[in-house]
């Protein structure tokens, strides 16, 4: 009988994982292949929390290229990110997987208020909560609104679904020599400049002793493998 590694986890998104061929708009096929695979993860009887980017339809370093100002841009893109949550959301519960959308940043005719405990409880209750709106202030990525929302959730585990199979010392679609890290300490993350997630979110994981897992979201298994313990991935921890 196959045992759990984690209860509870919280799976980053990228924009991109949503987006078409090329990054852009969002392709409710790639919506419908996410809920398939974190219907999966809550038929295994682990709860799901959920952060996704919104880097398919803007980033903040778009507008300032533009001459925005960094708040305003970061703000739209806090608002796109709910545009995300709500297409996965959508696509869950099409598959029978209720879920529940919490915001930020106030929206209530699309979104509730992101309130800690009662996310909690949607979680007790076998519910997917997606967060959106970021932390609701800019100048923070949605990668450390991972970190802060794994914590806040008490997650085992920090799930980095990226469209490779872990962490390189370099590029692996550009450089075929590339070599994977297994494991790697925090230190190790930062130090090395890694990318991968921010330094704030990095720092946040290591502080409070939170693991972060760097898995390929498209490889057949590769989720499944690792919340049973099988080796895939990049482990980044203590």
């Amino acid at each position: 009988m196959e045992i759990n590694k984690y209860s509870r986890i919280l799976l980053k998104l990228s924009g991109e994982a949503l987006g078409v061929d090329g990054g852009a708009s969002i392709d409710p096929h790639r919506a419908g292949y996410i809920s398939e695979k974190i219907r999966e993860v809550r038929e295994m009887g682990i709860d799901v929390a959920i952060v996704i980017g919104a880097g398919n339809i803007w980033r903040g370093r778009m507008g300032l290229n533009l001459g925005m100002d960094r708040a305003t841009a970061d703000y739209m893109g806090m608002l796109a990110t709910v545009m995300n949550a709500l297409v996965l959301m959508d696509s869950l519960e099409r598959i029978n997987v209720i879920t529940r959308v919490q915001s930020a940043i106030e929206m209530r005719a699309v979104a509730e208020p992101y309130i800690r405990r009662r996310a909690i409880r949607h979680l007790e209750k076998g519910r997917v909560v997606i967060f959106g709106g970021g932390t609701g202030n800019p100048y923070f990525s949605t990668d450390t609104t991972a970190a802060l929302r794994a914590m806040e959730i008490g997650a085992d585990v920090l799930i980095k679904a990226t469209k490779v199979d872990g962490v390189y010392d370099s590029d692996p679609m550009k450089n075929p020599d590339a070599v994977k890290f297994e494991r790697l300490t925090y230190l190790d993350a930062l130090s090395l400049r890694l990318e991968v997630m921010d330094s704030t979110a990095i720092s946040l994981c290591m502080e409070n002793k939170l693991p972060i897992h760097v898995i390929n979201l498209w490889g057949e298994n590769s989720l499944r493998d690792v919340l049973l313990g099988k080796p895939g991935g990049t482990l980044v921890s203590g």
